[in-house]
């Protein structure tokens, strides 16, 4: 399905971002349509360029994936040219993104406040380690610190005892990245109505606390904090993975009648009669006898036979993938999560695709991400350069275009 030109198609987006909180906000707008052009440092551009290896024709296969369905362009802010240039280009903007640690963007002249005087509708959207406020706003942050404090890896693990262990993904990174998306779709809702930009703020740290509800609500109730249960439910079982004869499956009977159906499946109905097994409370406070019994069923038949079982039962069920097993997933597929969108100087190049859907302005992956510098003279011409002062500003080194046939 080709990409359409998605629901925020005229949305100008400013991406003052680098590796990934601030661009995964960009791409999320972006896959939906906005115009986002990414502005780049001189020199070296964004550090993910450099997160080598791995590499598809000298190019980082990171960047590529943050970035595409981008325009970018590289600017020195060092230099009194490129701050000026940023500052036209922020003039006409509708949103602004930014994970810079607390006070950067002041000591360029392009904090909020100096560019709402400017540009009184601009949403100016900060992702950081902690949040723009509070005792921790002066801290940088990465996704491990962010695991960390959060509570996450108090909560991932095998068990009680076990060495930490973080989400095997950047998961407060991501997060942080679709909330600031989330927040800057709103704040262009409230200009709708009342006209007025704002600030939109929020932060890795948040990004994993939200992933705590359950294990918070238990917190809550009971006064204790929860600890790591592998694949398990805290709430529900069976709910985990089982190992098969040839892999792993993963099984959600997540209630009484999907429990039945897997007694029926295993072909040991009297598990039921057990008292430690006959109730969701039972079961939960037998979890280690409950994973013998089912792990001991379930290591005699291979996993696609035990997934045909279980599916023809309506039990949910699923195989544990690899992530190259997922790309050739046919849902994957089916669904356009795994497009390959043209490059400027590679062709095409596989990616992942728009998680959501929409029925009346479809978007998704239009363009591979951007060689360094490769829209320059073309944003700077939308935004009033002659071609004479474009090749003055790149031959000053306050901005640097690329060359892509």
């Amino acid at each position: 399905m080709p990409a359409g030109r998605g629901p925020l198609a005229g949305l100008k987006v400013i991406e003052l971002a680098h590796i990934m909180a601030g661009p995964v906000c960009g791409l999320m707008l972006a896959d939906m349509g906005a115009d986002v052009i990414k502005v780049e440092k001189v020199p070296g551009g964004d550090d993910s360029r450099r997160f080598l290896p791995p590499e598809i024709g000298g190019e980082s296969a990171a960047f590529m994936m943050m970035n595409r369905n981008k325009r970018g362009i590289a600017v020195d802010l060092k230099t009194e040219a490129g701050c000026a240039v940023l500052r036209r280009l922020l003039k006409s903007a509708d949103v602004v993104i930014e994970n810079y640690r607390c006070g950067t963007m002041e000591r360029l002249g392009l904090g909020y406040e100096s560019l709402r005087a400017e540009n009184p509708g601009l949403i100016y959207c900060e992702i950081s380690g902690f949040g723009r406020s509070g005792p921790y706003a002066e801290r940088g942050g990465f996704d491990l610190i962010a695991q960390g404090m959060s509570g996450l890896m108090s909560i991932t693990g095998e068990g009680e005892g076990r060495p930490p262990v973080k989400v095997g993904a950047p998961v407060t990174d991501i997060t942080a990245g679709i909330l600031g998306a989330m927040g800057v779709l709103a704040a262009v809702v409230e200009r709708q109505k009342s006209g007025r930009g704002q600030r939109v703020d929020t932060s890795l740290f948040e990004a994993g606390i939200v992933h705590t509800y359950w294990q918070s609500a238990i917190a809550f109730a009971t006064g204790q904090s929860p600890g790591p249960m592998g694949s398990a439910h805290p709430l529900n079982a069976p709910y985990q993975a089982f190992r098969t004869a040839d892999g792993w499956i993963n099984l959600g009977a997540a209630n009484q009648k999907n429990w039945l159906r897997v007694l029926e499946v295993i072909e040991m109905p009297a598990l039921n009669d057990d008292p430690r097994f006959a109730s969701n409370a039972a079961r939960m406070g037998h979890l280690e006898d409950l994973d013998q019994a089912l792990g001991t069923a379930f290591s005699k038949r291979t996993t696609a036979d035990w997934l045909a079982r279980l599916e023809a039962a309506g039990v949910p069920a699923g195989p544990v993938l690899s992530v190259g097993e997922m790309h050739q997933d046919p849902q994957a597929v089916a669904r356009h999560m795994v497009p390959a969108p043209e490059h400027g100087r590679l062709g095409p190049v596989k990616t992942i695709g728009l998680p959501i859907k929409f029925s009346e302005t479809p978007g998704g992956v239009r363009a591979g991400a951007p060689v360094y510098g490769q829209h320059t003279r073309a944003v700077l011409a939308e935004h009033g350069y002659e071609p004479a002062d474009i090749e003055a500003l790149i031959a000053q080194g306050a901005v640097i275009a690329a060359e892509v046939s």
